[in-house]
């Protein structure tokens, strides 16, 4: 399924907003996939997409490798140290969004800090993006009070722009954070950086009700899910299941890309076997 010229230069926001609400009318979360591009190649991590979406994966999340994570665990900090070693740029998580989008129609967002975007600019950014058919993006490290330029953008552009909230929010900075966001609500399920956790724990759906009490957006959580059961116990109480590190470390682990392409085909299908069992 290939995007319409107009939804590629328009970005996706409603795609995104379809999508999720496809998977509530099935009484269900949404899977959402995340993936470095440029890993473990450009066109490896293209083909890492591909395969994801076609396994189970309702949505993906590509980040974009970055020298100073904040947010990422070990896994993903070697996965993004070899797509940067690779020389990936910018324009290579572009056409990781556009192959990607073009051949399953899915929509397709970028996870980024707030610095390459600043540094490339934030209009040649959005706009390219957009003509990507991106849906929008993550924007974990950049406040809410400091986003008005970005949001405008992203806006003009029909992208989505995604917050994070963590447990740490507090009610008031909670309703600031979702009333400004769009898509939907990003919730960390613990404090601390990306990674499997053996459990994702009550916090996660404490946040969610938090959350919930603020916005009608989608609210979906991440950081630890990395099983089946553990999609299964978060479905139960949010609108989206978020895995990325159990996908990348099933690539680290594998003896060549085939067999990683295999390997997160594989987990891909047990995720979202887990995420429509939750209800």
């Amino acid at each position: 399924m290939t995007a319409t010229t107009d939804q590629q230069h328009t970005g996706n926001a409603e795609l995104l907003s379809s999508t999720l609400a496809g998977a509530k009318a099935e009484n269900r979360a949404a899977l959402i996939a995340y993936l470095p591009a440029g890993f473990p190649t450009v066109d490896g991590g293209i083909a890492a997409v591909k395969a994801v979406l076609e396994s189970g994966a309702d949505i993906v999340e590509v980040g974009l490798p970055h020298s100073d994570p904040v947010l990422d665990g070990p896994v993903i900090q070697t996965a993004d140290d070899i797509a940067l070693r690779g020389g990936l740029k910018i324009a290579d998580v572009l056409r990781t969004v556009r192959e990607a989008h073009e051949a399953t129609g899915a929509p397709i967002l970028v996870m980024t800090y707030w610095n390459p975007i600043d540094r490339y600019g934030v209009e040649r950014f959005t706009a390219e993006l957009a003509a990507a058919g991106g849906a929008g993006c993550i924007l974990p490290d950049l406040p809410v009070q400091e986003s008005a330029t970005w949001r405008e953008h992203a806006s003009k552009h029909g992208l989505a722009t995604v917050f994070v909230v963590a447990p740490s929010s507090e009610d008031a900075r909670l309703a600031t954070i979702t009333a400004a966001g769009s898509g939907f609500v990003y919730a960390a399920s613990l404090m601390g950086v990306t990674g499997t956790r053996a459990s994702v724990g009550e916090r996660a759906k404490d946040l969610v009700t938090r959350t919930r009490a603020t916005t009608d957006l989608p609210v979906c959580v991440g950081l630890g899910v990395s099983d089946a059961d553990q999609a299964r116990e978060v479905a139960g109480f949010a609108d989206g299941v978020i895995v990325g590190s159990a996908f990348v470390k099933r690539m680290l682990d594998a003896p060549d890309e085939a067999a990683g392409l295999d390997a997160i085909r594989g987990l891909a299908g047990e995720l979202a076997e887990g995420v429509r069992g939750g209800r």
